[in-house]
């Protein structure tokens, strides 16, 4: 697979996951689904299981799941975690999207 998770992006995941004591899952899935203003929305979530046709990435201890689709949209994109004035959160940084959204969730 070919997406990136910065330290903070790792770090801040963790700290989720270890939030959930498991309840939710072990592994952090990152999706993307039709929607949003531009076409295709970004989405994380936690996941008990993995399908067999899922990408398995260990990320320092970080275990994230991409299914094939998105594995297809989202090639060389690297996940960050921010923190600005307006909030915080995960951002995505996708070099293959042709039109984002102003907020960014979305993309084309």
């Amino acid at each position: 697979m070919t997406i990136q998770l910065t330290e903070k992006a790792i770090e801040m995941a963790k700290t989720a996951l270890a939030e959930t004591n498991g309840e939710e899952g072990n592994y952090l899935r990152i999706s993307v689904n039709g929607g949003g203003c531009s076409g295709f929305k970004y989405g994380m979530s936690f996941s008990e299981s993995t399908d067999e046709l899922d990408h398995v990435t260990d990320y320092n201890g970080l275990k994230v799941v991409v299914d094939g689709f998105t594995a297809t949209q989202i090639p060389g994109t690297v996940i960050d975690y921010e923190e600005t004035l307006s909030g915080a959160g995960f951002k995505f940084n996708n070099p293959t999207a042709k039109r984002t959204c102003g907020c960014g969730s979305s993309f084309g």
